[in-house]
């Protein structure tokens, strides 16, 4: 039942062996037409980041890192900042190819969440590229013709959960106030492998092939999805011309040729003609569409601050509630391996939901106690509940102070996992953190333009109110989904010291709280912290991770009260270390590396 610094624990519970995934990943990243020599120098870089992660050590450099979740995106970000560009640019080039490589998680039909800190100012800034409701939307939009809520994929699959996306307008902005290479460029890899192809991973594959007659039912995703009737083949060469042509636009025109134009006019057609279950968005919502610079929402834990995404996400104040109840207790003493560790992060888990299902939502639309929910009075308070002995019966949201009075019923909604996550740093010392999706895997399976729309509107609450009361995440015009997304900087003595986020819908949480416990309490490095199998409580189930030591826990879990749940928990874990050197982990339950120079 051990956890700590057990490398071989990774590489078995993962269950693939590093030369052969080194040499597929080899495979993917060398490009049509290279010399032997230079695929032979990039095939040893991408192999050696893969070995490292395989090994449970982490990557380390002198100048600049980039971790994300596929080698030819992390490769096309090293390239920018091997030239000299900044975190922002090599952000651009990094989740251009993501939207190619892995659409299933992330692209330019969705929307993302950015953390920066700007070593020249000192500052710390982040910004909303969450997708908004179309104008035209209703908070009755998934209900039916009795007025009881949609079935989940009932939602999820046509135009109807399509909301503006954000992604195109976050790159921009993060481009336009920190970029130091010229645009253009940063399409440059994006659009060589969409013309020249890429090859098809293990990952997408399967997902294809999971996820077939969902895909099946949109002419668009089916072909390429599942050519010929058939799911994707690993291994097999995928050519996006479609794809890069959206590129070309974008590196010439800038986020106008995505919100206006021919693309604009593609996706809008794509949303309202949807066969069997069309959308509302308009090309007026794409016109309007803006990304928000909103204040961090940090936290204090230890000696640190965990800073990260307001709302619209619930991120940073959910973490930085979980890490501020455990702020009194000696978990560095307990170690990994203790149960009472575990059942008091979990049931810190299961109070901070219980505030994240009342309280959190958009706060442009919903009065919002932010300040009132990471107080370290308020968090005090709710950290006397943890000393118990058994599993606490009964959790219900606290009373966090108000500005203002406001009454609000609990949220219903339903998030499921996807996403995906980048950490960068780059040699001027700036540092971002940025969570990306379009929500489920494949999103709405709506494909326009070479790219996969987003379902986000049903990260909303299908219910307007419980028993009259009504639901702060309820569906409105305009309004930004509540989302679970991370990204995370870890503040201590006023300079950055780690960057980390994870995929995973609502689980996002416990994945990147967990991991900052690991690394700050137990001692782990970047990469150990990042690959500690899973314990995650949100309402009451404890969920531990299939195949892994975590199953150790079930016995001493239920015999405290909680009913357990043994499943696969597929995080996605980026994470920097910033000190005398950085150093990096890439999660071995995905397919991405971290790379420095």
């Amino acid at each position: 039942m051990r956890f700590g610094r057990i490398s071989g624990l990774v590489v078995s519970t993962f269950a693939f062996t590093a030369p052969a995934f080194a040499q597929e990943t080899a495979d993917a990243v060398a490009p049509e037409g290279a010399s032997e020599g230079q695929v032979q120098a990039l095939t040893e870089e991408v192999i050696a980041a893969v070995e490292a992660k395989l090994a449970g050590v982490p990557v380390q450099s002198e100048n600049w890192m980039v971790a994300a979740a596929n080698p030819l995106a992390v490769e096309a970000g090293g390239k920018i900042l091997r030239a000299g560009g900044s975190a922002a640019d090599a952000m651009v080039a990094v989740q251009v190819v993501l939207g190619l490589v892995e659409p299933q998680s992330s692209g330019l039909g969705g929307g993302a969440f950015l953390v920066w800190y700007d070593a020249a100012s000192d500052q710390m800034t982040t910004l909303d590229g969450r997708e908004t409701a179309p104008l035209a939307a209703t908070p009755t939009l998934f209900h039916d013709e009795n007025g009881e809520p949609l079935k989940f994929f009932d939602a999820v699959v046509g135009g109807l959960s399509v909301g503006t996306p954000g992604t195109p307008a976050l790159l921009e902005e993060a481009h336009r106030r920190w970029g130091r290479s010229p645009w253009p460029g940063l399409f440059t890899d994006g659009i060589r492998l969409a013309d020249e192809g890429f090859l098809v991973s293990p990952r997408l594959a399967a997902l294809a092939a999971n996820d077939a007659e969902r895909l099946a039912r949109f002419p668009a995703a089916a072909e390429y999805f599942l050519p010929g009737g058939e799911p994707l083949q690993q291994g097999l060469r995928l050519m996006n011309p479609d794809y890069a042509e959206t590129l070309r636009v974008l590196a010439a025109d800038g986020a106008a040729g995505f919100y206006g134009g021919d693309i604009a006019a593609g996706i809008v057609n794509t949303v309202r003609t949807a066969p069997g279950n069309p959308g509302v968005l308009s090309g007026t919502d794409l016109a309007l569409y803006q990304v928000i610079e909103r204040e961090p929402v940090c936290a204090t834990y230890r000696s640190y601050e965990v800073c990260g995404m307001g709302p619209p996400s619930s991120g940073a104040l959910t973490v930085g509630q979980i890490l501020g109840m455990l702020d009194s207790y000696d978990l560095a003493a307990m170690g990994p391996e203790s149960v009472e560790a575990w059942r008091l992060i979990g049931e810190a888990s299961r109070l901070a939901f219980a505030d994240r299902g009342r309280y959190m939502a958009d706060s442009d639309f919903v009065p919002m106690p932010t300040e009132g929910l990471v107080d370290p009075a308020y968090l005090a308070e709710r950290a006397d509940l943890l000393n118990a002995e058994s599993a606490l019966i009964d959790v219900a949201p606290g009373n966090p102070a108000f500005d203002h009075a406001a009454n609000w019923a609990d949220d219903v909604s339903l998030e499921l996992p996807s996403t995906s996550h980048i950490s960068i740093v780059d040699s001027y010392g700036n540092v971002l953190s940025m969570t990306t999706t379009i929500e489920n895997g494949f999103g709405s399976r709506l494909m326009t333009n070479g790219f996969l729309l987003n379902n986000e509107l049903t990260d909303f609450s299908f219910r307007t109110h419980n028993n009259g009361v009504p639901i702060a995440n309820r569906l409105e015009p305009g309004k930004r989904p509540r989302s679970s997304m991370s990204p995370t900087i870890v503040m201590q003595d006023g300079a950055p010291v780690l960057a980390i986020g994870s995929p995973g819908g609502s689980r996002i949480i416990g994945y990147v709280a967990k991991s900052i416990i690991a690394w700050a309490d137990w001692g782990m490095d970047v990469q150990q912290a990042v690959s500690l199998p899973h314990l995650v409580n949100r309402f009451g189930t404890y969920d531990v991770e299939l195949g892994t030591a975590a199953e150790g826990y079930v016995d001493a879990l239920t015999t405290l009260g909680f009913e357990v749940s043994p499943r696969d928990l597929t995080s996605g874990l980026h994470a920097i270390e910033i000190g005398e050197q950085l150093s990096g982990g890439a999660d071995p339950r995905r397919e991405g590396i971290a790379l420095g120079e």
